[in-house]
């Protein structure tokens, strides 16, 4: 495959912000759509001040991390200043130019995908508080290496250092509840996946960047970065794991906004696609889906459309069917069990399935396993005076429960 031209980070950072085409960006600013075509070139002219301005305010980085070179940069002899600049200044950590780098050996790309491969295998067990920072130093790492290595080297650590940004993001959104940092985290990890030409690392960092707004119930940006994510799609072989889990993320990001018709439909469709089965593999980083966690997006949609006897038995399947290491999923899909209960009328049994949840959380923390906890909760009001109901509220709000939530 031919390697990308162009200037790659500016596109990236324009797709990250919901900008689809060019033309889209134009408007914004208020300018030609050739000039933003230029700007996209391989050779970028530095935008007018004003327009500079306008257009790191609205893609939230500085015009060097956009791949701009400032005027006369060339005479000095120091260039461009690379991507590690800004990702030192994310971490606040300093940055001492030196006047050459020394080239890395081609086996410096294995070692580095060797611990980028152990961050996304130790996500599943190790508290996220403690997994954020040693992913965020690998990413600083990946960033210096690319200014070391050249060709599939280089290309090679790119991809893994967008692989490295993707489960910081992840960790950001889904662990520790922000947004904000995940979606900068995201548009970082899609640069990396634009230096590595891998239009499927691609996609599932536009996918997830649909989630931000989706939370937020702004459906139109949802489905804007899906589009996106699925153009990346086609454009690699992509596996139907994939394809599905694609489906999957635009059926919770329906649900999130209540249109859980078009979500079940989303659903439907991955079921299909999992059953006609892909010649392709399935991406090594693709390790967060499968039939049985298609299942718990389809439980949880069933329960949101008030379709409580079909939720009950698909989310009974699925946690039958989960692996005993996939506690961060079985303490969501308890979450939900309980909160078909709470909606069908059964206090005790949703009590005991949050009661569940609340065990499976002391071993591993998840934000969205307690988040679906805290809406059983809400759901138990008219109850609130059972006897099992306030032992769930002793479990809630003991020590080391609250605490715990408290400090993540």
């Amino acid at each position: 495959m031919a390697r990308p031209t162009g200037n790659t980070r500016l596109k990236s950072a324009r797709l990250a912000a919901g900008y689809a085409s060019q033309q889209d960006l134009a408007d914004a600013l208020g300018v030609g759509v050739r000039q933003v075509r230029r700007w996209e070139s391989t050779t970028p002219p530095w935008p007018q001040p004003e327009v500079g301005q306008a257009l790191t305010r609205l893609l939230g980085q500085d015009l060097e991390s956009l791949g701009f070179t400032p005027p006369h940069s060339g005479e000095t002899g120091h260039g461009r200043r690379t991507i590690l600049a800004a990702t030192a200044s994310a971490v606040g950590l300093a940055v001492v130019p030196t006047q050459a780098a020394a080239m890395q050996p081609a086996t410096v790309a294995a070692d580095y995908e060797a611990v980028t491969r152990s961050h996304r295998h130790l996500y599943w067990s190790v508290a996220p508080a403690t997994l954020h920072p040693a992913a965020l130093a690998h990413a600083t790492l990946g960033c210096a290496l690319l200014a070391e290595t050249a060709g599939q080297t280089k290309q090679k650590v790119a991809a893994a250092l967008a692989e490295t940004w993707l489960l910081a993001g992840r960790i950001e959104f889904f662990d520790l509840r922000d947004p904000e940092q995940s979606q900068q985290t995201l548009l970082r990890a899609l640069q990396a996946a634009g230096e590595a030409d891998d239009p499927l690392l691609g996609a599932a960092i536009l996918a997830h960047t649909a989630f931000v707004p989706a939370w937020a119930g702004e459906r139109d940006a949802a489905v804007e970065r899906m589009v996106a994510a699925r153009t990346y799609a086609r454009r690699g072989p992509a596996s139907a794991e994939l394809l599905a889990w694609l489906d999957a993320v635009e059926a919770e990001c329906e649900t999130r906004c209540r249109n859980t018709r078009t979500a079940l439909n989303l659903i439907g469709h991955a079921e299909d696609v999992l059953a006609a089965g892909s010649e392709h593999d399935n991406p090594e980083w693709l390790d967060w889906f499968s039939p049985v966690r298609l299942a718990a997006f389809k439980g949880n949609t069933q329960l949101k459309a008030g379709h409580l006897p079909q939720a009950r038995e698909t989310l009974l399947g699925a946690l039958d069917a989960l692996d005993p290491a996939e506690e961060k999923q079985t303490t969501v899909v308890l979450g939900d069990l309980a909160a078909v209960e709470a909606a069908a009328g059964q206090p005790e049994e949703a009590c005991a399935y949050a009661l569940r949840a609340l065990d499976q959380l002391e071993r591993t923390w998840y934000a969205m396993g307690m988040d679906r906890v805290r809406e059983v909760r809400r759901a138990l009001a008219p109850h609130q005076h059972e006897r099992c109901v306030r032992e769930l509220d002793d479990r809630l709000y003991g020590w080391s429960t609250t605490v715990s939530a408290l400090s993540r």
